[in-house]
């Protein structure tokens, strides 16, 4: 019985040249990477958007309760911002796919991915807003107005350290060296 070998390929097919980053263990195209970098980023906005349409969803039933009556002028354009931040972000969530719809089958998806990534730091950054925000809403409506300011700026400042700065020096040269450095020896003990 004639059997093809397992690594055998068609006729007339290429190979996806090795265009990944050394010890990355990945033999991709660049349009197979593109590929693989649009899916991560619709992850993302996946991710970031049941957070936003939650937090969204959260703000619209509030002046249907009886309490909100109460709120001082302060406290109505505060919310009334964060349920503008809350709007504006859920859409921006829909560039990359109004894009894509836009681009498709164009043969641009290098720019497609570079303007979703930009799009994604962008919406990143307007949730850090709206949790921030939110969270000096409620310290504001339970506890007053100065502690809701002192508790917006510091959520902001923690989720800047989280979402700006730690990304930012986990990812420096030396400490990326070390990483490869560790990748490569823990190969190396796992081959048989």
């Amino acid at each position: 019985m004639n059997r093809i070998p397992r690594r055998a390929t068609l006729v007339g097919s290429k190979t996806p040249k090795k265009t990944a980053a050394p010890h990355d263990g990945r033999f991709e195209s660049k349009n197979q990477r593109m590929d693989r970098n649009w899916v991560e980023l619709l992850q993302e906005l996946r991710v970031m958007q049941t957070g936003t349409q939650i937090i969204g969803g959260f703000l619209l039933t509030l002046p249907f309760q009886g309490r909100f009556a109460t709120l001082s002028q302060q406290e109505r354009i505060l919310f009334l911002c964060l349920v503008i931040l809350a709007a504006l972000t859920t859409g921006m969530m829909l560039v990359p796919v109004s894009l894509h719809r836009r681009l498709f089958r164009k043969h641009v998806k290098h720019q497609l991915v570079a303007a979703g990534d930009v799009i994604v730091k962008i919406v990143l950054g307007c949730v850090a807003l709206l949790i921030a925000g939110c969270a000096a809403f409620i310290f504001s409506v339970v506890a007053g107005h100065e502690v809701g300011l002192i508790a917006g700026v510091l959520i902001l400042a923690t989720l800047i350290v989280l979402i700006l700065l730690y990304p930012y020096f986990s990812w420096l040269p030396g400490r990326r060296h070390a990483d490869e450095a560790q990748h490569h020896e823990t190969r190396h003990e796992e081959a048989p």
